[in-house]
């Protein structure tokens, strides 16, 4: 079962939301960087932009790898790898930047919430 993680950066907290395989078939062939209605997620009126992910096996998906392919490529930095020392390099294997039906967990950040929605700090 897909699990979307939805984090607010007004407040900095994070909803994971477990969806059903027909809401997922919505986000298939989305990219990273498009902004999705948030009635997918079962947050009617939002708008989310998809941050990442990654697969069944783990891998996680990165935004300069066109397409859904699973591949091996150098790596100097994240995300997929963290460097131990300065200049360091691994081959890693990664996932492109294109939802596919072996997406697993997708990373979104709201980018708009609905008129009334509002917390009571900013109302004031």
């Amino acid at each position: 079962m897909p699990i979307l993680n939805i984090s607010d950066p007004e407040t900095g907290t994070t909803k994971k939301v477990e969806i059903d395989e027909d809401r997922m078939r919505v986000l298939i062939g989305r990219r990273i960087g498009e902004i999705i209605d948030g009635a997918v997620a079962g947050m009617p009126g939002y708008k989310l932009q998809l941050t990442g992910g990654c697969d069944k096996d783990g891998f996680p998906m990165r935004p300069d790898i066109h397409g859904g392919v699973k591949v091996r490529i150098l790596l100097s930095d994240g995300p997929g790898y963290r460097p131990r020392r300065k200049g360091e390099r691994r081959k890693k294997t990664v996932r492109g930047n294109t939802v596919t039906p072996e997406t697993t967990f997708l990373n979104l950040k709201i980018v708009e919430k609905p008129k009334g929605s509002e917390s009571p700090q900013q109302a004031s």
